[in-house]
Order: C-alpha cells, then structure tokens, then sequence
C-alpha cells in the first residue's frame, strides 16, 4: 500500500493555490483587509506556481500568511481633566525569517485587529523587497490623537509602551511611526521604553529626531520614495514626470513630501486633500504653506485656501476628479476605487504609484491594467519609509550620523533596486509592465527561501 506522501489520489498530495486560498480565508473569516491582500497576493502568484508548483508544498504558504505572533493589550490613560479612558492596542509580529519584526505603529480610531494584519502582511514583502534583512510587523491602536493636547498624547504614549516594551528590542522587534505617530509620538515612546528597560537602545524605533539618533531623511522617505519609484517607473518606459500634472491624495507627511519631490522633478501638483475635503491650486501646491498649515498649525485644508487667492476649497470632495497626468494616492487603505480609476483614465492619467498601503481597490487596479496606464503598487512605490528606517538602524548600531545627502542618495539606489526587481520579476514570468505581479513575486520569492531555509519553525 502506498505511503500517504506516495497517495497522487488525496487531495493533500496535490496542493493547489485555490484549497491554500480557502483555508485562509476560512481560518481568517471576517478580516476582510487581510483577506484582500492576501487575495492580491495569491492573484500575484498564479503565473509563479504554474511555473514552480514546489512553493505549494510543506504549506509553505501557509505559513507565510499566518503571522508568528499577535499581540493585543488594553491602553488606560488620564486625559487632561482627570478622566480615565481606555484604548485597545495592536502589535503583530508577522514574519522574523528575514531579520527582526520591522513595521510602523498607527494611532487611529479606525484601527482593528484586522487593519494591523493586513498592514503586516503587506510589509512583508515591501520589507523583503528592500533587500535590507528586515522582518515585518505592523501595530498601532484605535486612539485618535487629533484634539489631544501634548500632555494627553504623552500619557497615552507612555501607557502603550509601558505593555508593548516587553515584545520590543533592536534585535527582536523595532517599530517606526505611520499615521498619527510621528516624530512628537515617538519621543514619548522611546522616552518611555528607555525608562523601562534602563538601556539606550536607539535602534529600538526608528523616526526618531535626528538630534538623538535619527536619520536625516527619514521624515521625508516614503514621499520622497514614491516620486523616485514613479520617475524610475516613467523612465524605463520612455517617459517622464517633468512638465506632468500631478494629484496627491492625503496631506499628511508621505502626501507632502511625494509633492515637494515631484515639484522638484519639474511637475505641477495642483490638487490634495485631508478628511474634510479636497484643494485645488492651478499654480501648484505651495508646500511650505501647505506644511505650516498641516503640520505647525494642525489645521484642515480650508486654512490653505484662505491665504492663496488661485486656491479653491471643496468641502467633502476628493482630488480624483480632476485632470491629470499621474495621481498619487497617499492618504488610506481603499480610497480610490473602480469609478475613481475609470475617471482618471478618461481625464488623460498616465501614471498612478500608491503612497500608502493598498490606497487602490483590486477593481481600480485593474481598470489601470487595462488601459496601460504605468502602476506603481505600494508594496513597491511606498518601501521608502521602511528602507530608510533599516538605514537608521545601520546608523544606530555604528553609532555614527550620516548626512541627508548620503541618506537620500542611498534612499534614491534602494528604490531604483527596488524598481528592478519588481520589474525583472515580471519579465522573468512574461508580463513585463506588471508591477503589482513583480512586487509581489520578487519579494514572495525572499521570504519563501528564507522560510523554506529556517525549516518548520
């Protein structure tokens, strides 16, 4: 009788993408962001297995979808009038096989358990892509720092810390910030974590001020990044960005940097937004007011257009229908969507690179396939916050202080590298301008052999 390794009759001898797809979908029922980017992932691969079906064995995939550790904690902080409240924090440690756990935290009121594993699966492969030996995590917590005043934010941050520092270390897990965590947040944190351990492990969180320990550059990287990744992008297809008209979504500190390097590059960014609405500037944005307003004074986007006569502000609207020559998304997970795409595509666009993670719905995705517009995917166009942060961390551990040129011609190679993988990757599997699939293939492709390497474990 043949062994059940030897049985071509069972199921289990033939593993299929489609049975490893169900299982996750069935062990992970209701995270629905999970589950999309699983799914996008899975999409990625289909070419990949059909070529190579031994990355379906010994449930490789499975466990590359299933996260090492997740961690969940209560956050009980004083506000400034003496009430108590209570928050829910996240850390998920999703894959170590590359180096340490490496993912930012998000403090927003619309994060869940489900928000913090898709964002982790995610920098999985962004993280892996990089080629700088970083493992992935993300975490964060439903806490809305918006209308907080400094003190509030501080005793929130030193709660968060005071359960969080026990999974952390410079060799085990380093956290960086994301939305609603920036350079204010991570003092507090590190403030905190220092007091704890008693040790000055700097790179323990990276987005730390340059003043103590920081990269000079990190602040601007992952804007930065993506207009590096588009012009890359734009380039090996005989085009360019100068001279383009550009949208960004967002405002916040990726949206402002991805314009100030777009305009550096000789483009018009004439459109951006916040969660109120939407600004319009035909003589493009003014990113030094745009900055003041933002990030000094912490107001919405109507305070830009009150000082800038060309300016019109659109309460409520997005920037998605007006006429441009690339749109970058760099505000949220799913923001622009199947009807957002086919507008852009009729308007002219002819470059999209995602800013934050999973800006674009699958549906928006395709629509940009179809009609060959060049598609940066974030896993891809948006690693340069996280490959800025594994250079802090280089920094850290020599105990040196490199300059801004040194780090933003570093960040400038690693996206081009970044860039070529993507792109070799979908040549290799005979579908060249294909991003989404190169992105995900090549950084699959350096977790899976490390995966497969450390054996099951």
């Amino acid at each position: 009788m043949p062994t059940r390794h030897d049985d071509t009759s069972s199921p289990e001898a033939k593993p299929s993408l489609n049975a490893v797809r169900e299982r996750i979908h069935t062990r992970n029922a209701g995270d629905h962001d999970f589950l999309q980017a699983v799914d996008e992932v899975f999409e990625s691969l289909e070419p990949l297995v059909a070529q190579e079906p031994e990355w379906l064995d010994d449930a490789l995939l499975d466990r590359i979808c299933e996260p090492e550790r997740q961690v969940v904690f209560r956050v009980p902080w004083t506000d400034d009038a003496g009430r108590v409240h209570v928050n829910r924090g996240f850390r998920v440690q999703f894959s170590s096989a590359l180096g340490p756990y490496k993912g930012g935290l998000r403090f927003h009121p619309t994060v869940t358990l489900d928000t913090v594993k898709f964002l982790a699966f995610e920098q999985t492969f962004k993280n892996a892509l990089t080629g700088l030996g970083l493992g992935s995590g993300k975490g964060g917590s439903d806490f809305d720092p918006k209308g907080k005043s400094d003190a509030e934010i501080m005793r929130f941050s030193q709660s968060f810390m005071t359960e969080l520092w026990r999974h952390l270390g410079d060799e085990t897990d380093v956290p960086a910030g994301d939305i609603g965590v920036g350079g204010r947040e991570i003092g507090y944190l590190f403030g905190q974590y220092k007091r704890l351990r008693n040790r000055h492990e700097s790179g323990v969180l990276t987005g730390k001020s340059p003043s103590w320990g920081g990269l000079d550059v990190r602040t601007q990287a992952t804007g930065y990044g993506v207009a590096y990744f588009a012009e890359t992008m734009m380039d090996a297809r005989g085009g360019t960005l100068h001279s383009a008209t550009c949208v960004v979504s967002g405002s916040g500190n990726v949206a402002i940097y991805a314009i100030e390097k777009l305009q550096a590059f000789g483009a018009t960014v004439v459109a951006c937004s916040d969660s109120s609405g939407s600004v319009i500037d035909p003589d493009g944005i003014d990113v030094a007011w745009l900055r003041e307003v933002k990030e000094v004074r912490r107001e919405r986007l109507d305070a830009y257009a009150a000082e800038r006569p060309a300016a019109s502000y659109r309460p409520g609207e997005g920037v998605w229908d007006v006429a441009c020559d690339a749109a970058f998304p760099c505000a949220t997970q799913n923001e622009l969507g199947e009807e957002d795409a086919r507008m852009l595509v009729a308007n002219g666009v002819r470059c999209v690179a995602e800013g934050a993670n999973m800006p674009c719905t699958p549906e928006a995705v395709h629509v940009f396939q179809e009609a060959g517009v060049a598609f940066a995917p974030g896993k891809a166009a948006n690693a340069g916050g996280v490959a800025a942060s594994g250079l802090e961390m280089r920094q850290n551990a020599a105990r040196e202080r490199w300059s801004f040129e040194r780090n933003d011609e570093q960040l400038r190679a690693l996206m081009a590298d970044i860039h070529h993988a993507s792109a070799s990757a979908a040549a290799r599997l005979g579908r060249p301008n294909d991003l989404v699939l190169g992105a995900n293939v090549a950084g699959f492709e350096r977790v899976a052999e490390a995966t497969r390497a450390l054996g099951v474990v």
